[in-house]
């Protein structure tokens, strides 16, 4: 496999994700049981302090429906990814999609959470404005990333691993 096209790939994976996170969050889906179950629990609580509770929890339909498109749509983005970079077999194909499925939990985590969701306006729920230290929390994000963000790459990577076999 070419490591140019991977890195190539890496680059044009994290400028997808970074254009879907900010496309799912403007308007009023940040305020959907799918995105505030990304918050932290403390601006959960002061946001339900003064909004309709909901289930945000990983078992709520709303959020394993999110949860479910996005594995699909990583699953095929993420195949076209490891069939440009020259994958043949089950493990190539496993082993590229795992990587950058790793490469854009760290991305997601470090820049995304830590940079852009810790100091943008467009990611605070209304009410918890004020709350600089709860939006800055890097090991909140920090263990979604290793659990169940390690998980949750395992599905793609098996299922891109599939399809370039039975593809081949």
């Amino acid at each position: 496999m070419n490591t140019w096209i991977i890195l190539a790939e890496m680059a044009a994976f994290a400028a997808i994700f970074t254009t879907v996170i900010f496309a799912y969050y403007r308007g009023d889906r940040k305020y959907s049981p799918a995105s505030i179950h990304n918050y932290p629990p403390d601006i959960q609580e002061a946001y339900f302090k003064t909004h309709e509770r909901v289930d945000v929890s990983y078992r709520s339909k709303n959020v394993l429906l999110t949860k479910g498109f996005g594995v699909l749509l990583f699953t095929g983005i993420l195949l076209v990814c490891a069939r440009v970079a020259g994958a043949n077999t089950f493990w190539q194909g496993f082993g590229l999609t795992f990587g950058l499925m790793a490469w854009i939990g760290v991305y997601d985590t470090c820049f995304l959470d830590w940079v852009l969701f810790a100091n943008l306006p467009m990611f605070r729920l209304e009410g918890t404005e004020h709350m600089d230290k709860a939006y800055h929390q890097k090991w909140f994000h920090a263990k979604g990333m290793l659990f169940p963000g390690i998980i949750f790459a395992l599905i793609p990577a098996a299922l891109v691993g599939a399809l370039v076999a039975w593809i081949r």
